[in-house]
Parts: C-alpha cells; sequence; structure tokens
C-alpha cells in the first residue's frame, strides 16, 4: 500500500513530530506549528490532525507515565511511524522538484 496525500496542515503536523522527538505530544506540537506557521491554530485543529494523521498509520501514539509536573496526569505522545518516514521523504522530495528551476528575483528598492 502507498503512502497516503497529505495536506498542508498533516504535512506541517508529521515534520513537527519528526522534529520534536520526545517531545511531540499535543500542545508542544501546537506551539511549534503555529510558530513556524505564523498562524494560531486552535488545539483541536492540532489533535483532530494527530488523529487523522493515526488513523493512515503515519503516526503512533502512547501514553506516557502520570508526572508529577503535570499534576499526576499522563500525555499522549507522538513519534513518525515508517510510513510516515517514508510520507515525509516523498513531500519532501516533490516540494525539492517542484521549486528546482526557479529563480525567485530580488526585490528592486526605490
Amino acid at each position: 500500500m502507498g503512502v497516503p496525500s497529505l495536506g498542508s496542515l498533516e504535512l506541517a503536523v508529521l515534520a513537527c513530530v519528526a522534529r520534536l522527538g520526545e517531545d511531540a505530544y499535543g500542545l508542544a506540537v501546537r506551539r511549534d506549528v503555529s510558530a513556524r506557521a505564523n498562524r494560531d491554530y486552535s488545539v483541536g485543529a492540532i489533535y483532530t490532525t494527530l488523529e487523522r494523521l493515526h488513523s493512515k498509520g503515519l503516526v503512533t501514539a502512547r501514553v506516557t507515565e502520570p508526572t508529577p509536573k503535570r499534576g499526576g496526569r499522563s500525555r499522549r505522545q507522538f513519534k513518525v511511524s515508517a510510513k510516515g518516514q517514508r510520507a515525509l521523504a516523498e513531500a519532501h522530495q516533490a516540494a525539492a522538484s517542484m521549486w528546482s528551476g526557479v529563480v525567485i528575483p530580488r526585490p528592486r528598492h526605490a
């Protein structure tokens, strides 16, 4: 089975999960994606996207042990799966191909 196509937010969240590694949990993903996109994504949008990536088999999820820092609550941590790594590689290659040969003129100052 091939790698499913990804929307822009799905790709941004998947890349973020890869970038954050062990720190890839919902609120950290939201902060990182929002900062990089210069847009404030809602918690719901990020969790919905993480669930969609999980259902596509692109990320795995596990519940951490409760921590005193979180008042005894656990958190759901995400990790890019092998299928997710292939999806990231294909998206990276597609973007590089799209930009290949594009010359962006420098703005002229008046």
